[in-house]
């Protein structure tokens, strides 16, 4: 018995290390996942489903961590159309709109973020190139949770972003800017 146990207890060592080796969840729409509330920095999150939202603040973008793992799982690609938002399920699509650029784009939202104050959005370099943002490193945004077709999701889950959208128009950018102003942003 004891003979058989060894290599058993090997085997399972050897397949518990070898998903730790930098193995990444494929890019997947399914299963959807909440989460449970967590704090970051003394601020507590709680994910949840939220069909209706759609807000005004402040986005960044982040590039850097090429590689890394997505509060997904799955390996982020600095140049897909994806973004970190704190709350909604993962994942998630979302309409962002840049209230600097009038650009409007589709992003799959994957990953856990912004932590900074006045954020609701993280941005990959990708999204904020799209959106106009990269340079200034930050800009005032629209998002709100869509739920698009099923092929722009396929692209956007393969890198490629989805289809075009049409700029938002003057008179709703004016708008918005003026109720982001408003709240002190």
């Amino acid at each position: 018995m004891r003979l058989l146990f060894r290599p058993a207890l090997s085997l399972l060592v050897m397949t518990a290390l070898a998903g730790c080796g930098g193995r990444y969840r494929a890019v997947s729409d399914t299963p959807v996942a909440i989460g449970r509330p967590y704090a970051v920095r003394g601020v507590t999150y709680v994910p949840a489903a939220d069909p209706a939202y759609d807000m005004l603040g402040r986005a960044s973008w982040y590039g850097g961590e090429s590689g890394n793992r997505t509060a997904r799982g799955e390996k982020f690609r600095p140049g897909w159309i994806t973004a970190a938002h704190a709350t909604l399920p993962l994942p998630s699509y979302v309409e962002v709109t840049s209230l600097d650029t009038g650009r409007v784009i589709v992003v799959r939202v994957n990953d856990r973020g912004p932590f900074a104050r006045g954020r609701i959005i993280d941005l990959s370099k990708g999204a904020a190139q799209a959106l106009g943002l990269r340079d200034a490193g930050h800009g005032a945004v629209r998002v709100r949770v869509v739920e698009p077709p099923e092929r722009d999701r396929e692209r956007l889950r393969h890198g490629k972003p989805a289809a075009p959208r049409p700029d938002a128009d003057p008179r709703s950018l004016a708008f918005w800017r003026s109720q982001l102003a408003a709240s002190g942003m």
